[in-house]
Order: structure tokens, then sequence, then C-alpha cells
């Protein structure tokens, strides 16, 4: 039997995700939910009904996993927790320093009502998050580091466009290319978050809006945009449109470390990505790990987990034999 998949909000990841679900021979679309009129929301699978957000409830024996959809910003520290009480739910949250309160809210909720509740799903927080986490275990005795970009992230533009006055919005995070190139040859620098990192927005206003208090709301955004270096260009619908409707994105992970009995022998792991659509890569990640939370309640397994808590194989529609001649 197909695992029933629901898709809460079709934006940019609502659409990936259904393309993700559509590759996926185990699994199949359900449901989208949506907080607009549904019947203003055209999506691409025939047959599969868009459902307003207020009859979700009616859904609850319907679906096997409900993938969320919404922001990092406002939308998912509410609905995880919430959606959680009725559902087996997963997210891609990714406001790093958050992570643990949204897990605590996320494991109680899921916890009382014996579902599944995954967090931070994605690349970062994600498979980034894998990487870093298996470097540091060969290699205890060094250093991590980090690196976004180019590219367009997803939940600073959002946290942008949530600002009042500002009618659309993209965030580019750029790395700056001596700290990067001074961590692959081997300097071990130290790094401070605004050495590593240029954010870029453009952002188009509403009529009316305030220019300079929508580049301070910005630039002073904790957890965003206020520990790096930001620049705030405000251009047009058209050049919007005509420039800036691209998705891409990337990213480095390395783990500097040492080996020997006096240090001598060195090792760099560097694990790279280079999106050429973050919003689908992203939803790529999501059904990939939505298929082991349906895996992970089967067995009974309930509460708030991330993917440093799912074993390999969960992931992947072949048998234990498969992957192990295949892939091991």
């Amino acid at each position: 039997m197909k695992t029933r998949i629901g898709i809460l909000g079709y934006g940019n990841l609502g659409r990936g995700t259904e393309i993700a679900v559509a590759a996926a021979d185990d699994m199949e679309l359900a449901a989208v939910f949506t907080r607009r009129d549904p019947s203003g929301v055209k999506i691409l699978t025939p047959g599969v009904p868009v459902v307003s957000i207020d009859e979700i409830e009616k859904w609850t024996d319907k679906i096997d996993v409900l993938v969320l959809c919404g922001g990092s910003a406002t939308d998912l520290p509410v609905q995880t927790p919430k959606y959680a009480a009725l559902f087996n739910v997963i997210d891609s949250f990714d406001t790093h320093a958050r992570i643990p309160e949204h897990f605590a809210a996320v494991d109680k909720a899921a916890k009382e009502s014996g579902h599944i509740g995954m967090i931070s799903v994605g690349w970062d927080p994600g498979l980034f998050s894998l990487n870093r986490v298996y470097a540091n275990a060969i290699l205890p005795d060094g250093k991590d580091y980090t690196f976004w970009g180019k590219g367009v992230s997803q939940g600073h533009s959002d946290a942008v466009r949530r600002i009042k006055g500002v009618k659309n919005a993209k965030q580019y995070t750029i790395p700056i290319e001596t700290a990067l190139e001074a961590v692959r040859n081997g300097e071990d620098p130290e790094l401070s978050t605004r050495d590593k990192h240029l954010r870029e927005c453009f952002v188009v206003l509403e009529q009316g809006a305030d220019a300079a208090e929508v580049e301070r709301q910005i630039k002073e955004m904790p957890n965003y945009f206020a520990d790096y270096n930001t620049i705030v260009h405000f251009i047009s619908e058209e050049d919007f449109a005509a420039n800036h409707s691209g998705m891409a994105h990337g990213g480095f992970v390395f783990r500097s470390g040492k080996t020997g009995l006096n240090k001598e022998n060195k090792h760099i792991i560097e694990y790279r990505l280079t999106l050429d659509s973050n919003p689908e890569f992203t939803t790529s990640v999501l059904i990939a790990y939505a298929r082991a939370v349906k895996r992970m309640a089967d067995e009974g397994m309930t509460g708030c987990k991330t993917v440093l808590d799912v074993p390999p194989a969960y992931l992947c529609t072949q048998t234990g034999d498969e992957l192990r001649a295949h892939f091991l």
C-alpha cells in the first residue's frame, strides 16, 4: 500500500513536494491543504483535491504523513506542534538557533497524540547536519566550517517578505571567497559569522512603504541578518521578474582534522551541493524522510525526530539485501 502524503501550503515548497511525491513509486498525493480559497489553487496532479485548512481535521484517517511547507519565521513554530496532534508530520524548520525549543514543542505534542513529528529536514539543517556529525565522529581533533551559497535562501527570503511594506523579496547568501579558500587550503582560520558570508536582499516595496524602515528591520532581524554584513537593494517589480526568478543554491561543509601521535597528519573532509532548484532539492529530501516517518510510526515510535535519529536504510525503497549489494 502506498504512503498517503498530504501537503500543507502550496508555494515553492508545496509544488516541489508534489513533484517529489510524483517521482516516488511508493507514495501518492492524497490532498493539498491551503489557507487560500481552494478554488483558486491549481495543482499539477489530476484528481487530487485542494482542501481548505479549516477542513483538515476531517482527513486524519486519510493521510499517513503531512508535509508542512510553511516558512520557519512564523508558520512552522505554530503549525508543526499543532498538526503533530493530528498527523505524523514533517517540516523543514531552518532557524538553527531555535531548533531546541521547536523540538521541545513538537516532541510534547507528538508524544501526547502518539505521532511522529520530524523537524528541520532539508539540506541545512538536514544533509549538512549529518555530514557535520559524521566528520566530528571521525576526526574529533579538528574544526568545522559551513558555507552557504551563492544562492537563494528560501527561509531568509520568506522572513523579508513578512516585513510590513514588502511586496516581494529574494535574499542571496554569498560565501566570502577568501575565507572559503583559506579553509580549503587547510589554514584553519578563526572565522566569525560575519567573516564567512555576505547577505544580499532584493526587495520590491508596497506603494508608500518606508524604505529606510524596511531596511532597518531587515538588517536588525535576529537569527537572520543581524550577525551578517547585509546589502539591501530596492528594485521594481519588472526588475525582480526579469532578474530574480531563479531558485539556485548550494553550499559546503568542511571538517579539518589531525591524526597521529604527534598530530602530524592532516585531513580535510569536504561535502558540496550545487543546486539548480533549492525548493525541489529540499522537498526531495523531505519526501525521503517522509518515507522514514511512516516506517518509524509503523514500528510504534512517537515524539519528535530529526535526521540524526534516522537509519539510512529507512530512507530507501530498496530492501536490505539490495542496499548491501549495490551501495555498501
